[in-house]
């Protein structure tokens, strides 16, 4: 791949920052999520990078995907456009390493999809957020009404999705869409203050935590608890638990 254009990875003290900067809106067009897929295996590559925050600048996170590039394409180009997006933000999701969303400004329809990769999310005051794809008469395609319903419940993620409404931070606190709500300034800064504290930590552990949590979740119940560190899901056997 060539140098990135839209897409970089800083790292400083142990935090990897992926750094969104495709003007004017971070629209997420082919070059960008391939370029975001390159800088996470990086980042989960890395020794030094021991968490990772993913961040769209100062104006806005990322507005979506780019709907003028997306209309050039015919039915099969644009099922492996879907494909394509879909490998790019999974491998976001499985960074073996905490990962921070800091958003401000819009983070909408793809924009937000890329934010639920993260393991949370941290929103400026005045940021906006949501699946606006309905009004296109199309759906979400890149984790949306996957990840949304897993992390908010299935009568929150359809409400979402299906009216395609803007949320805002506040309301994002409260149902649990975003993690915290800081300042519009102090976004980038409050989620590296939280990707340094998870840095500080055991980076097994917390790999072994991120995946037996995210594997858990499409799984039995007793099928998580009993992953070992190490293991993917596909390895993991039960264990005779002792009493108490």
């Amino acid at each position: 791949m060539t140098d990135p254009e839209f897409v970089t990875l800083q790292v400083e003290d142990g935090v990897g920052t992926i750094r969104l900067d495709r003007p004017k809106m971070n629209a997420i067009d082919e070059q960008l999520h391939r370029e975001v897929r390159a800088a996470a295996t990086e980042a989960a590559d890395r020794a030094d990078v021991r968490a990772v925050v993913i961040y769209g600048g100062e104006r806005v996170f990322a507005a979506g995907a780019d709907i003028k590039a997306m209309s050039q394409l015919d039915a099969g180009q644009m099922a492996e456009w879907g494909t394509e997006l879909q490998t790019s933000f999974r491998t976001v999701a499985h960074i073996p390493k905490p990962v921070i969303a800091a958003i401000t400004g819009y983070a909408l329809g793809g924009g937000y999809e890329l934010a639920l990769c993260a393991d949370f999310r941290v929103l400026g005051a005045n940021a906006k957020i949501g699946q606006p794809e309905i009004q296109l008469g199309i759906i979400p395609g890149a984790g949306g009404t996957q990840r949304l319903a897993r992390l908010v419940g299935p009568a929150k993620a359809k409400d979402l999705v299906f009216t395609g409404r803007h949320v805002g931070a506040e309301e994002a606190l409260e149902i649990g869409l975003a993690d915290a709500v800081v300042p519009d300034d102090e976004v980038y800064s409050t989620a590296v203050a939280m990707a340094r504290k998870f840095a500080a930590g055991p980076p097994l552990a917390l790999a072994a935590a991120k995946r037996a949590i995210d594997g858990g979740s499409t799984a039995p119940s007793t099928t998580g608890s009993h992953w070992r560190p190490g293991c993917s899901p596909s390895c993991s056997t039960p264990r005779t638990r002792r009493p108490g």
